[in-house]
Order: structure tokens, then sequence, then C-alpha cells
């Protein structure tokens, strides 16, 4: 292969030269990503184990969570290792490997998030048809697609990395082989695929982030139309969860994808916060602001009285969105009641 005659291994420099300063790293990304890896598994077996889960915002949440354990797993365990070993160094074959998954955990990441807005619009602005709406061959196409999404942005642009010359230096600066690091260590002028990376991030964010900010126009100007205080908490609380890991989410990552790479130190702090720590929080925001899913953990700890099938079947699944658009429903019902009154 002509690209790679010249070298076969990379240098990631990571976060510190400093050996104490790389100890102390090592242990906190090694709390962080344990965290991370145990917060997602027990949120997923919570949504397998739990039939009052198993509708579609906890199937989006399932999914979810396992995507944030293949983005934290994509580069942690190399950067923890680099952080204890003397030579910092990614086989040629390994960086783009590394850069593949990366880019397909992170455009699936964003395409499912955009689902997940939708989802929330649905149940916010239309509870009475919310079991039409988000049905189950609805919700599979939608993670299928944000999977397909993920994986075509980022075949195309790993497939156009081979037509550029690596020759040296062979020092990436950043902890991970994300492809604009990769850009300026090329002989060749790299132009066409900075556009090509622009360019597919752009469309997909013109696929995503419409979607998102058309539901939660939709979902705000509900919610303000309710005039019961407790009514807008309530709706509010559906959907802030999600709302924060978007922000989370696209704010650093778009940061870094727009700007043009320049290897410094606030480049692999973003890095850090979309790939790393998002994937750390997303369980702890959907624990600790979600009553159901703290209600599902407290089940899942007891002693089981009998033993019961896991799994998204058809009936719990039924059963899981029906018991939630009875819950809309009275709410609503109880809405247009004290508008009614107060009109009166």
């Amino acid at each position: 292969m002509k690209n790679f005659t010249f070298f076969s291994e990379f240098i990631l420099l990571g976060l510190s030269a400093d050996p104490q300063i790389q100890t102390v790293l090592f242990v906190l990304f090694l709390a962080i990503y344990l965290l991370a890896l145990v917060g997602n598994v027990v949120i997923i077996l919570a949504i397998k184990g739990d039939s009052h889960l198993h509708t579609p915002m906890y199937f989006f949440l399932g999914h979810l969570s396992f995507l944030d354990i293949c983005f934290a797993s994509v580069t942690m365990p190399k950067m923890l290792q680099n952080f204890l070993s003397q030579k910092k160094t990614i086989s040629v074959w390994g960086c783009f490997t590394q850069s593949f998954f990366f880019l397909l955990s992170g455009c699936a990441e964003a395409s499912l998030l955009s689902a997940m807005a939708y989802d929330r619009y649905a149940a916010i602005c239309h509870p009475l048809l919310y079991t039409v709406i988000m049905n189950r061959s609805l919700c599979t196409t939608m993670v299928s697609g944000a999977w397909m999404m993920g994986f075509l942005n980022s075949l195309v642009n790993n497939i156009f990395i081979y037509k550029l010359d690596f020759c040296g230096p062979s020092v990436i600066h950043h902890f991970s082989c994300e492809l604009p690091s990769l850009f300026p260590l090329s002989c060749t002028d790299p132009t066409a695929n900075k556009f090509l990376l622009a360019g597919s991030s752009a469309f997909l964010g013109l696929l995503t982030l419409p979607l998102i900010l058309f539901s939660y126009s939709r979902i705000i100007s509900a919610i303000l139309n309710i005039r019961s205080s407790g009514g807008q908490g309530k709706a509010f609380s559906t959907c802030s969860s999600h709302l924060t890991v978007v922000l989370l989410f696209y704010g650093t990552a778009l940061f870094r994808y727009i700007s043009p790479a320049s290897g410094s130190v606030l480049e692999r702090v973003v890095s850090i916060q979309y790939s790393v720590i998002t994937s750390l929080l997303n369980p702890l925001i959907y624990s600790l602001k979600n009553q159901e899913v703290k209600a599902a953990l407290q089940r899942m700890l007891r002693p089981p009285m009998c033993s019961s099938k896991k799994g998204f079947s058809d009936r719990e699944w039924g059963r899981g969105i029906f018991l939630n658009t009875l819950r809309r429903k009275k709410l609503f019902e109880v809405s247009i009641l004290k508008v009614s009154s107060t009109n009166q």
C-alpha cells in the first residue's frame, strides 16, 4: 500500500507529557470510563427488565446508552494504555479503525438524538395520538436510520482518507485518531477531504438539527399554553433530560468540526466532552431527573419474586404505551378543565 510505506505507526501526544500528571489522568479517566460503562449498562438492563419502560422513549434511551458505551470504548482503552506507556503509538490500521468507529458512533448519536426529540414532540403535543404516531415500526426505522447514517458518513470519509499520502511527521496532536487531527499529517493536499468532512457533517446537521429545533419550538409553545404552573413543570420535565443531552453533545461537537484543526489543548478538552464526559453524564441525567427510571432501578434491585421474560415483547410494548397514554390523557383533561374554569 503506497500510502503507508514511510512509517507504520502514529504517535499520539495525548493530554500531557508529564509522567506525574499522566498518572493522575490515568486514575481519573479510568474512573470516568468505568462509571460510564456501569451507568449505561445499568440503564440498558433496567429498560430490558422492566415492562413499565417498554415505551418508545426508553427504547431510544436504551440505544443511546449502547451508543455511549461504543463511543467511549473507541478511544478510552488506548488513551488509558498511553498514560502508562513510554511508547505512545498506534498502528496505522488501528488508527483508521478507531477513526471509522469514532465517526460512526458520533453521527449515529446525533441522528438518534433527533429521533428522541421527535418522540418528545409527539408525547407532549399529541398525547392522545402518541400510540398511533410512535408505533413500533416507526421507532425501529428511526433507530436503524440513525445507525445507517452513522455508518455511511463514516465509510465515505474514511475511504477517501486512503487517497492521502502520510510520509511524516507521524505525531498526532490529540489523544485519538479523529479525522481533523490526521489531515495536517498528510504530505498531499487534504483540502478535498476537509471539504468532504465538512460537507457530510453539514448534511447530517441539516437532517438532524431542523427536526430538533422544530420539535422543541412546538414543545415550548405547547408548554406555554398550559395555564397551570404544575402542568408546565410536568410537561417540561419529560423533555428536560433530552434537551440537556442535546446541548452538551451538539454544542461541543459543532465547535470541534466547524473550527479548523490546530492541535490545541482546547480541541482535546472539547473532544473529551462529547466523546467521554457525555457518555458518563447521560445515564446520570436520565436517572436523576426521571422518576420512572428511578422506580425501575429500585424494582431491579429488589429480590425477584418470580422469573420473567426479558426484552421488548409486543405485548409489553403495547402495555407500556397504553399506560403512558392514559397518564397523558388524564393530565391533558385536567389541564383543559383548568383552562375552562379560568375562562369562566
